[in-house]
């Protein structure tokens, strides 16, 4: 549905929402009234749903045009540019997703000719090259880089709003994209899942998973919502906003059977063992370096850096290392006697769990049902 819609037409359906009038959209945007009449009845016949409702006053936007109106002004402010089209918007987005033109040609059933001829015509249109040729392969340009990350949000605000109207008709289609670092993975991710999943059967949940490092880009380039995770101090910029949902208190673990099992060990004899941590410049690595910094004792050595949960464990049941995690985490080792808890970190060695969406973004109804539910799942006890 979203590649068939024409930009054009729906720039002026926005405008007759805006303005009320058909004349004065036409005024507004440079297009004649007919044209602006007849693209209105495409849109509608496209989306099976009344836009506006014709009378003697003008053009007064149906409950679907007013949940759509602002997902297209939104979607406008990224794309830029009136000459843009969507043919282009797409062509674009699938270079960048594939990397190549025989790849994004495979991936939208297009002739490779007719994305080159796109690619090139938008060039045109924005005055700035954006592919160039690197030895064998193509690299965007900065501005490329620029124009894809604003092409990919666009085509977010479009799909968010074709999925309210779908809703406001009984249909829900929409889907929540959510980017997980390793302790949302433990224990609030699936449960929120699971929560919402018994109120909305027909939603469609994608759970990216990876570091913060691989998160980010596609959280600001609108692939993802939201990401689940250690939140960063200080702030990952102003285009993000951090809400805290918990506060995590590690504890430092290792196996069943560790010489340090049932020795309620100090820092100081915690130093004189290795450790396997996630790599410097993570929330887990800098508590574990305050819990040394705060006894004024060198930090031991750390001869295995690993952010897997799943790996570290295996490790740990064959070695004498320590680590730094989450009960979450590995509540189930736990549980089952496989590892054991070494020592808790001091009080104030604690890290704040939460959710980073962008700054801009404005969820769906659905989108804000989930959050809602991830808010009370964070809170309940357990």
């Amino acid at each position: 549905m979203l590649w068939t819609l024409n930009l054009r037409q729906i720039r002026a359906a926005a405008a007759t929402a805006r303005l009320g009038r058909v004349s004065a959209a036409a005024q507004a945007i440079s297009i004649s009234q007919p044209a602006i009449t007849q693209g209105i009845a495409r849109i509608e016949a496209q989306l099976a749903t009344p836009l506006f409702i014709r009378n003697p006053s003008g053009m007064e936007p149906t409950p679907a045009m007013a949940l759509l109106a602002p997902r297209i002004e939104a979607a406008l402010r990224h794309i830029a540019s009136p000459r843009v089209t969507m043919a282009q918007v797409r062509a674009l987005i699938a270079l960048a997703d594939a990397g190549t033109y025989p790849g994004a040609s495979l991936a939208t059933g297009l002739a490779q000719p007719t994305l080159h001829r796109a690619i090139a015509d938008l060039a045109t249109a924005l005055r700035r090259p954006l592919v160039e040729r690197r030895g064998r392969g193509i690299g965007f340009t900065d501005a490329g880089v620029r124009v894809v990350r604003n092409f990919r949000l666009a085509r977010g605000e479009l799909l968010a709003g074709l999925s309210e109207v779908a809703s406001l008709n009984g249909h829900e289609t929409g889907r929540i994209a959510v980017g997980a670092m390793p302790l949302a993975r433990a224990r609030l991710l699936p449960a929120a899942v699971t929560a919402f999943h018994r109120s909305h059967p027909d939603a469609r949940i994608t759970i990216a998973e990876g570091a913060f490092a691989e998160l980010i880009e596609p959280l600001r380039d609108g692939e993802i919502d939201l990401m689940l995770g250690a939140l960063r101090d200080p702030s990952p910029g102003a285009d993000l906003i951090q809400t805290p949902l918990f506060e995590d208190r590690p504890l430092v673990i290792a196996r069943a059977g560790h010489p340090l099992a049932a020795a309620a060990p100090d820092v100081e004899t915690l130093a004189r063992y290795q450790w396997i941590l996630p790599p410097p410049g993570t929330p887990l690595r800098t508590l574990w370096q305050h819990l040394f910094d705060g006894q004024a004792i060198a930090p031991p050595p750390v001869p295995i850096e690993c952010g897997s949960v799943i790996t570290i464990r295996q490790l740990l049941l064959d070695s004498d290392f320590l680590t730094l995690l989450s009960p979450d985490q590995v509540a189930v080792e736990l549980e089952a006697g496989w590892l054991t808890v070494i020592a808790a970190a001091p009080p104030d060695l604690a890290r704040t769990i939460g959710m980073t969406v962008r700054a801009d973004w404005c969820p769906t109804a659905m989108q804000a049902k989930f959050v809602k539910i991830l808010k009370e799942t964070a809170l309940a006890p357990g």
